[in-house]
Parts: C-alpha cells; structure tokens; sequence
C-alpha cells in the first residue's frame, strides 16, 4: 500500500486546478501554488514539463499512486494492442478504489483506498482489501453487509457534486456495483482535462 504523506488538496494547488471537482478544494479560494513562492509568476513550461504535469494529474488523481505503481500501468498499457492512452486510463479504472469511487461508495479517492484496505468490500463473494485490484467486467463488487450503513458510504451516496457513469451498474439500496465495459477516455467524467497521450509521450523519452 502507498503510504499517502501529503495533504491530497496541495495536488489541486500544485497543479493549478481544482481535479476531482469539490467544492472544499482550497483550490476555489486560492488560485495559486502552496509555499512561499505559490503566487510567483510561471514561466512557459517546456514539452517535458507539460507531460510531466498531465503524468502528475493523472497519478494525482487516482489517489497519488505510487510512482513504481504507475509506471507498471504504462508498461502493460503499452504492451497491449491499439491506443496505449486509451488502455492506460482502462487499467486505472479498473482499480477496485477507483470503480468503489465511481459507484459512490465513499466521497473521495482516498476514501476508497482506506474503505478497500480495511476490509469492507468483497468481489464475487469474497473479500479483497487490496486497492489496485484490477476489477473485470462483469465482476459483482458489493459492500460488506455490516459496513452499508457507515457515514461515510450515507455522505457519499448522497453527494450531488458527481453522478455514477454509465459503465458502471450500482444498487445503492444493496451496496452492490459492476463494470459492464472498459469505458473510453471520454465516457469517464473527470472534472478536468485529462492528457494522457502525454503520459505515454514522457514515458516514451
């Protein structure tokens, strides 16, 4: 497991941009990097750090993975037939955290990461608590019964901020979710622009 060691809001700073969409994000009120140097003026950032930053938003937003983790995604994204972005953004929803996300389960990434960790979701009937477990289609992903009545599942479920996307089937009423397809870059709702051709291109160096 990756050990999370920063507040996850300085990414939205760090990055310039407010990427899950929630209205907490500091990002709203201060439209600046962190430190003591947030508000000085950017100079035009070079091709290697323009997919330095799309690789940073991506990994950032799937929870802040790890780099070695990531990295693995590339590799198999680009041992794979046809649009290495297209496979790369297919292996990251995939993660079991990322499809608790998408189905509400929880409120944010981070969320989903502790809520797997500890215990509380079973894939096909039997418990999985590792958060980059790669989901297949069709597979039943449901809630530990015990654990369908947290706050934090209630709070999420209730968020009006993000909707579930259609490749994900949920039954809130009994914690249950499944992917019905790999989804394209365009059907999964990221608040921001996402450039994950630019990740394979500074990979590729």
């Amino acid at each position: 497991m990756t050990k999370r060691a920063e507040a996850k809001y300085k990414i939205d700073r760090r990055m310039g941009e407010n990427i899950w969409g929630r209205p907490k994000s500091p990002y709203n009120k201060r439209e600046y990097g962190p430190g003591q140097h947030g508000q000085r003026r950017k100079g035009k950032a070079t091709d290697f750090g323009t997919q330095l930053k799309a690789k940073q938003k991506v990994k950032g937003y799937y929870g802040n993975i790890s780099e070695r983790q990531f990295h693995k995604y590339y590799v198999e994204a680009r041992r794979l037939k046809g649009d290495s972005s297209a496979h790369l953004i297919g292996q990251l929803e995939r993660r079991l955290d990322a499809l608790i996300y998408r189905a509400k389960f929880v409120p944010t990434v981070f969320a989903a990461r502790q809520f797997v960790n500890h215990g509380h979701i079973k894939v096909n009937g039997r418990r999985v608590n590792i958060a980059s477990y790669q989901v297949k289609v069709g597979d039943l992903v449901e809630i530990k019964e015990s654990s369908r009545q947290m706050a934090l599942v209630l709070e999420a479920n209730a968020l009006a901020e993000r909707d579930v996307p259609d490749y994900i089937e949920v039954d809130h009423a009994k914690g249950t979710a499944k992917m019905t397809r790999i989804p394209s870059l365009s059907e999964v709702p990221y608040p921001t622009h996402m450039e994950p051709n630019l990740v394979i291109e500074f990979y590729s160096r």
